[in-house]
């Protein structure tokens, strides 16, 4: 058998994607890892005990990289109907930070 070593999405969505999804729809947790904030995740990680601080500053170096993956793993066990409330408020927060950024070029252009 040859297992597939974890992924950073995989520690998250054992760690933190059942409450997360109990605690029902979070709107500002949205927001925050929109905008790239992790502290309170990366936190989690390394004061859970199950991680070595190799594996929390990869997870931050991931979800730097996509901060998408950070909501995505929480997400892996939800719902359809859940998903797409989530869904809906990242695309909404892209949108808006993609009309924030043309508004910021148009204004120095």
């Amino acid at each position: 058998m040859n297992a597939q070593p974890m992924t950073c999405g995989d520690y998250v969505t054992a760690t933190f994607a059942r409450d997360f999804v109990a605690d029902g729809f979070d709107h500002d947790t949205v927001e925050r890892i929109h905008r790239g904030l992790f502290d309170e995740w990366t936190h989690a990680l390394a004061q859970s005990g199950l991680f070595s601080n190799g594996t929390v500053a990869d997870a931050l170096d991931s979800w730097q990289d996509d901060p998408h993956s950070l909501l995505s793993a929480l997400l892996a066990n939800a719902d359809e109907i859940t998903l797409k409330r989530y869904d809906l408020v990242w695309e909404a927060l892209e949108r808006s930070a993609h009309a924030g950024s043309a508004d910021a070029v148009v204004e120095y252009a």
